[in-house]
């Protein structure tokens, strides 16, 4: 056995075929560093110059060979797949996934201003956020007439018209840095508990654009006597330039906490005082006192009118706007139906709380109550009250007959005069 060892460190020997079935893994020879072993048949001592086989101790290689061999298999088992670009794409995918946004993003914007050129009834102001013009007295802001914002004759309702002034007005505040804590209060004014109130309004309606329109809304503001403001509306038709609607508005200064009118400190003027135009208002005074109407002087009286939660403004009162549907709820339907609103004048006296109870009632002048179907101009007269008689707004509106056109859009015809 000595010999037989101190022979085989020097002339060494393959493995008895035992040994080689012992190192197979699976199916198939065991393979070496890419050399297979060959079992001797007679078990005698094979040496072959050419190719010569490592010894092995237990089925496990030996010799200057074992470390290189070894070093060979662990490169085959343990060298990852090679790192392509491929491969990297996962570890940079957010940061291309963030980069494509911001591309897309700014190819959007990119087209919006693009079109302008191109669509001439598209806004001005793609972000409606408008802006201040004429050396930062007046404010211009664009809107597009939604579908929502229509009646039954396809043009946008008074409601929609007013609710467009009262954004530019607020938006004016805004953008000029007076804003405070209020709606529409200057930080000054929020310091001492005020809050505008509106105490007159008139409205003159030329035309109601439509669906789709897009008209231009101008407003500035003027001073009104010693504690007073008013703010005047121009509203045109984007494309055309053709006026719409013309407003102006009186208002003063109401202590929030107190509910009482108050002049306007010299702190609050000299935030507002540099933006005054010194301009007539757009539209003439209406200086014709309105009548009070009362359970005999009205012809329609509607009855039980209440504020809902989304009625009221931040102030914790009424929005203004409110007030005209309101009036509208007591006007006649033939009214309604063969004419449209072309003139409007508010006197808004009272506010009105969300638990009030409200009257609406409406007077139609001479001897428009009997032929209200008349294709000539009628003039009304309107009051909303509390239930226990104390005013809140009274007002007067002019209405002109629709164009035939609405009668048709109504299922209506107008009545043929002739009798045939």
């Amino acid at each position: 056995m000595v010999a037989t060892a101190a022979t085989s460190s020097i002339f060494p020997v393959p493995s008895p075929p035992g040994d080689a079935k012992s190192s197979k893994v699976g199916s198939g020879s065991a393979s070496l560093g890419g050399i297979k072993s060959k079992s001797a048949s007679s078990g005698a001592l094979q040496v072959k110059a050419n190719a010569q086989a490592p010894p092995k101790i237990n089925g496990s290689p030996v010799g200057l060979t074992t470390s290189v061999e070894t070093a060979k298999k662990e490169d085959v088992v343990s060298s990852p797949a090679p790192r392509t670009f491929i491969n990297q794409i996962p570890d940079w995918s957010m940061l291309l996934a963030a980069i494509t946004t911001m591309f897309l993003a700014a190819e959007k914007q990119w087209m919006m201003l693009d079109w302008k050129p191109k669509r001439a009834d598209m806004l001005i102001d793609p972000f409606g956020i408008g802006r201040i013009v004429q050396d930062g007295l007046v404010f211009s802001q664009n809107f597009s007439i939604r579908s929502y914002e229509i009646g039954a004759d396809r043009t946008a309702s008074i409601e929609t018209l007013m609710n467009h002034l009262q954004e530019t007005a607020l938006n004016h505040v805004k953008t000029a840095g007076l804003l405070g804590d209020g709606f529409g209060s200057t930080p000054e004014m929020s310091k001492r508990n005020l809050i505008w109130v509106v105490t007159r309004m008139q409205i003159l309606v030329d035309r109601y654009p439509t669906w789709g329109d897009v008209v231009h809304v101008d407003t500035w503001v003027s001073a009104s006597g010693k504690n007073g403001m008013r703010r005047d509306w121009l509203v045109r038709d984007a494309k055309t330039g053709e006026t719409l609607t013309r407003a102006s508005s009186l208002w003063v200064m109401m202590n929030k906490v107190t509910r009482r009118l108050s002049k306007i400190p010299e702190d609050v003027r000299g935030e507002i005082e540099p933006f005054f135009l010194n301009s007539d208002p757009v539209v003439n005074e209406d200086s014709t006192k309105l009548p009070k109407l009362d359970d005999k002087t009205a012809d329609y009286i509607r009855k039980g009118l209440t504020p809902r939660w989304n009625d009221l403004d931040v102030n914790q009162h009424v929005n203004n706007v409110k007030y005209i549907g309101w009036i509208l709820e007591s006007a006649p339907p033939p009214i309604l139906e063969s004419h449209e609103l072309a003139a409007i004048t508010l006197e808004y006296r009272r506010e009105c709380g969300r638990d009030s109870v409200l009257q609406s009632l409406t007077a139609v002048s001479g001897a428009g109550i009997g032929n209200l179907g008349s294709p000539g101009g009628l003039e009304c007269q309107h009051l909303l009250r509390h239930e226990d008689g104390a005013e809140i707004v009274r007002g007067r509106t002019e209405w002109r007959p629709k164009h035939a056109n609405n009668f048709g859009m109504m299922g209506q015809m107008p009545a043929d005069e002739s009798g045939a």
